[in-house]
């Protein structure tokens, strides 16, 4: 949700944190295959770790002319002051819910899955509670946030994070904590962020397939467009296979940080599970607006938007996919994630361009969220 300015509301909604404080880490600042000590972009990632103490901040920019260009900053381990893997594999969180939304609309376009259907004709009989009836929402409110159905995110975490980092939660056990709440409002009437919209899309995915969601996103996104980096952690997996920077979190902000690297995914599953690294997210989203993944009808319904007033000036929420306008004109396509420890912003443009920083903490508060959200912007705008 990088773009996200309730962003900070999901955070807490997903891991049970409050809000967090900083924690001034050493900068031991590296820059990675620039050869420019003065690159604004690293100098942003230097300010992320002194003023607002992010243990460790990363960064990977795409040009127009398909240069790739790597940035890390601060330390990987807090513990040990080793330096950050450049291009460390990182949770993506919400990122995932483009991956999940690319494999319905592909569906859509091999004729499984229609987007004006009610939910009900792929899961029949699932989606049911107070005010909640699948019988009228549609597969595209789903994807869009504008199905009303209250967030699970809400009631997971309510005892904190950290002592539950190691719970295993099956799908339907988080689609059963969202349904015990009311509806948050009619189907269509307005636009709100619900993880749940993700979980219940991917519980779609298995249905219409017959398949796991992790096997068929690899199938049909990952393997397609040659992430290699890229995964979706299976059952029991808590490890970040690869290279990476820790992750540190707290449920009270006056608390020491806690090394949450290895941790139980399963929260996040269709709407947050997934991991990768800031190059192999933007190799995805311009992909993704290339045509590679989708067909242009396909494309195009994901791309068409409503008002997200909430999520920033100017922003707009499609089919998984957000837009926002830069400051040098145009706009910038993306999504963003949070996962306790993680924290990613990105944005990718029609012309080639792509951003992707991830710092490892949450942010504490929106003027944090803000400023990540800003050096995106400057380092597609520079």
């Amino acid at each position: 949700m990088s773009n996200h300015r309730n962003r900070l509301t999901a955070v807490v909604a997903l891991s049970g944190l409050g809000l967090l404080g900083g924690l001034v880490s050493p900068a031991g600042a590296l820059a990675a295959h620039t050869g420019r000590s003065a690159d604004v972009v690293q100098q942003r990632l230097d300010a992320l770790v002194r003023d607002d103490g992010f243990p460790a901040a990363l960064a990977s920019v795409t040009g127009k002319d398909g240069r790739v260009r790597n940035y890390t900053a601060g330390v990987g381990d807090l513990k040990t002051k080793g330096r950050v893997p450049v291009d460390g594999q990182v949770r993506i969180g919400s990122n995932t819910k483009v991956f999940t939304a690319v494999t319905v609309l592909q569906l859509v376009g091999e004729g499984k899955v229609d987007l004006d259907e009610p939910v009900e004709t792929y899961l029949p009989g699932l989606i049911r509670g107070d005010g909640i009836d699948g019988r009228h929402i549609t597969v595209r409110q789903i994807l869009q946030h504008t199905s009303g159905l209250p967030n699970y995110t809400n009631l997971l975490f309510k005892n904190g994070f950290l002592p539950a980092r190691h719970t295993y939660f099956e799908p339907r056990e988080l689609l059963d904590t969202a349904l015990s709440q009311k509806a948050d409002f009619a189907p269509g009437t307005k636009w709100e962020y619900s993880n749940t919209n993700y979980i219940v899309a991917g519980l779609l995915v298995e249905k219409v397939t017959g398949r796991p969601l992790g096997e068929e996103i690899t199938n049909r996104v990952i393997r397609r467009v040659g992430l290699r980096h890229t995964y979706f952690p299976g059952v029991g997996d808590q490890t970040i296979r690869e290279p990476h920077p820790h992750g540190y979190a707290h449920d009270d902000p006056k608390a020491p940080l806690t090394d949450v690297t290895e941790m139980e995914p399963s929260s996040g599953w269709a709407a947050g599970e997934m991991i990768s690294t800031p190059s192999d997210v933007n190799r995805f989203f311009s992909a993704l607006l290339a045509g590679r993944l989708l067909a242009p009808a396909q494309l195009k319904e994901m791309r068409t938007t409503v008002p997200a007033a909430e999520l920033g000036q100017g922003v707009r929420y499609g089919l998984g996919l957000s837009s926002t306008p830069l400051t040098c004109g145009g706009l910038a396509w993306g999504h963003g994630g949070d996962f306790p420890g993680y924290h990613t912003a990105n944005a990718a443009t029609d012309d080639g361009r792509a951003v992707t920083i991830a710092v490892t903490e949450l942010p504490g508060d929106l003027d944090q969220v803000g400023r990540i959200d800003t050096d995106v912007d400057t380092a597609l705008c520079r």
